[in-house]
């Protein structure tokens, strides 16, 4: 079976559908089928973008690319530093 992607903006439009059908009287269950995924990704979802709008969805992804870009910079420095510490102290 393919995997689909959403984008952050689809996520919530989703989790707001699911709402509204329980709203409705449906289950949870009911509702996930709905929308087409399973239960696991419907609470993988609610508990990572719960309390987002749309926009504040898609800033937070781009916050998380950002900070992962980030992480690998001061990886890749810190590397780049040990390795001038032991060159300068004559260890290699």
């Amino acid at each position: 079976m393919a995997k689909k992607r959403y984008s952050p903006e689809q996520i919530i439009q989703s989790l707001r559908e699911v709402e509204i059908h329980t709203s409705e009287g449906k289950t949870i269950a009911q509702s996930v089928r709905h929308i087409g995924v399973t239960e696991q990704t419907y609470y993988r979802w609610r508990k990572e973008y719960g309390g987002f709008s749309t926009g504040q969805a898609k800033r937070f992804k781009e916050l998380e690319k950002e900070n992962s870009r980030l992480k690998r910079l001061v990886a890749d420095l810190s590397l780049d530093n040990a390795v001038l510490k032991d060159f300068a102290s004559g260890n290699l």
